[in-house]
């Protein structure tokens, strides 16, 4: 029987079990990746009063989101160093190496103690841990990606790694319930002091089985076959990024297949979630059950678009999943206004708002540290008007003159935080936010702080199957799918993509860099966009035109490699 016969008859059958250990073994690794990245990202705010409480809060604020991003920063550094590791000695114990690494690191944030009990040294303990967690998520997916796809029947690619794809929504799934269900049983005052930690701890028991499932894997198949034929590489990153032949591919792939992918991931999951509790003011607890059922409905994809991948191609799927979200993400995000907050739905519709500022007045609030200041009359007005979801636009006025915000027959003057001193520091700003909440309130904008009935909101798990709650849900499902277009065939996309000798450095460094950069700013910069402009829904040009440029870059230039013998390089 010929090799192709063979790998027919194995996509044929079910998985063996020897294959289903390979998938959760690999596999356990990236919900670690996700369940911490939520888990830190969802109790920054608690983390902050415990690790910076020397600080005033909105400075423990920006401080938490720091120690949160150093693990982002170091996750190509990561990608680097054990990709370089992974090509060298092999793929079973390099991802070995990050497991333990990554969830040690997440189970002693858990344990560590705040800074009223170590000062100083507990911060600097975090942001190592986090840094630390970073470097080997760096390694991490990649190792996982490559091992089961190396084990993977040729033309069952795409269906064996569209199960590694699964874990990033189902560690958002698990995190988003674990932190619901012990924030319910200890209560909110016991959650922020210590029931916060138990999340974290918890991932003890997901370490314990990783590491028990791996230490009985074999070597992946293709690099043991390699290896024994002298054919790795003894300069991965050289042969993977300073030879033209092999950096053109990584190349491709971040711009052809990552770029894409990573906005359209962060905006169906990410800003999604930011833009239902942020933007619409929809309460905790209703916004993670919302898209949590969304995830719940839509995770299937996954494994739906990855078999289909193994079918009729990777690079269809992933490039048709980045035009259905150019073409109907701006319909999509004002039905969810519509449903989930219909009182400020209407304002937008009726009230014109309009800040007259100067031309050189007014700055572009980009900010992903959340370390910049913005304080002049119209970027005070812009900010107050964006964190409040207020539509509206600007009209120039003289250089020099202080912005002014024009809400019905109402006129409010901002001002200039630098020229503010003393109890006016304080007073000014307070009597400004007053006037416009009072002056958006007269017009029909919702009230801050105020109850609002127009709002959804669900009390328990299956509260969604009402009248307001289930059409959000199917909305948010809708962009859970286009998430499973993307992701779903993408491992094995780019897993064919390199040769097998550099594979582990060739892809993981792309993967990283797309989805930390091109992903991990959009919520700045679609802030940033929506300041700028005066509407809500500006911010989603950003995903829309990246999204745009990788299905352009993709279709032209990324070679369709599905069902390629990739032990043969």
């Amino acid at each position: 029987m010929t090799e192709l016969a063979m790998q027919q008859e194995r996509s044929s059958r079910m998985l063996t079990k020897e294959e289903r250990k390979v998938i959760l073994a690999s596999s356990a690794g990236t919900i670690f990746e996700w369940y911490d990245f939520y888990l830190y990202g969802s109790l920054a705010g608690i983390i902050g009063a415990q690790f910076f409480s020397s600080f005033p809060e909105a400075t423990r604020n920006v401080f938490a989101l720091l120690a949160f991003a150093a693990g982002f920063l170091v996750r190509p550094f990561g990608a680097l160093f054990f990709g370089r590791l992974g090509d060298m000695i092999g793929r079973k114990y390099t991802f070995l190496m990050t497991i333990l690494i990554m969830g040690s690191s997440t189970f002693l944030v858990g344990l560590l103690p705040g800074y009223n009990s170590m000062g100083a040294a507990a911060p600097i303990i975090l942001i190592a841990l986090r840094m630390l967690q970073g470097l080997a998520l760096g390694g991490e997916y990649g190792g996982a990606v490559v091992y089961v796809a190396e084990h993977a029947p040729r033309n069952q690619r795409g269906y064996f790694t569209s199960w590694i794809q699964t874990t990033a929504t189902l560690g958002l799934l698990l995190s988003l319930l674990i932190i619901l269900v012990v924030r319910t049983y200890t209560g909110e005052k016991d959650f922020a002091e210590w029931g916060w930690r138990i999340p974290f701890l918890l991932s003890i028991f997901l370490l314990a089985i990783s590491l028990y499932i791996r230490l009985s894997m074999e070597e992946s198949p293709a690099f043991k076959k390699m290896k024994e034929e002298g054919r790795h590489s003894k300069a991965p990153l050289a042969e993977a990024f300073g030879q033209w032949k092999n950096a053109k591919f990584a190349l491709l792939a971040l711009l052809g297949l990552v770029a894409g992918q990573a906005v359209v991931w962060y905006t169906g999951q990410f800003y999604a979630l930011f833009f239902i509790q942020s933007v619409l003011r929809v309460d905790l607890f209703t916004s993670n059950i919302l898209i949590a059922w969304s995830l719940i409905l839509g995770t299937g994809g996954f494994i739906v678009f990855g078999a289909l991948s193994d079918k009729i191609g990777r690079k269809k799927i992933i490039l048709a999943g980045c035009v259905l979200a150019a073409i109907t993400y701006f319909p999509v995000f004002k039905f969810i206004t519509a449903t989930a907050n219909p009182m400020l739905h209407a304002a937008h519709q009726r009230s014109e708002v309009v800040v007259i500022a100067a031309k050189d007045d007014c700055s572009f609030q980009f900010n992903p540290t959340g370390t910049s200041k913005f304080t002049s009359s119209c970027d005070n007005a812009r900010s107050l008007l964006a964190r409040s979801s207020v539509n509206y636009h600007v009209e120039n006025a003289p250089a020099g003159s202080v912005a002014k915000v024009k809400i019905g027959d109402k006129e409010i003057t901002s001002y200039d935080t630098t020229k503010l001193t003393g109890d006016a520091a304080k007073a000014v700003p307070g009597a400004f936010t007053a006037a416009i909440n009072a002056a958006l309130a007269d017009v029909g904008y919702p009230a801050p702080g105020k109850p609002n009935d127009s709002v959804v909101k669900v009390t328990s798990f299956f509260g969604v199957f009402n009248g307001q709650a289930f059409p959000l849900v199917l909305a948010l499902t809708y962009l859970v799918i286009l998430v499973t277009m993307v992701y779903g065939p993408i491992a094995a996309a780019l897993v064919e993509l390199f040769p097998t000798r550099i594979r582990y450095t060739g892809m993981s460094l792309p993967y990283h860099i797309g989805n930390g950069w091109f992903g991990g700013l959009l919520p700045a910069t679609s802030f940033a966009m929506n300041a700028e402009s005066g509407n809500i829904y500006f911010g989603l040009w950003y995903p829309i035109i990246i999204a745009l440029a990788t299905v352009v870059i993709g279709a032209l230039f990324v070679p369709e490699n599905n069902g390629k013998d990739i032990t043969a390089d």
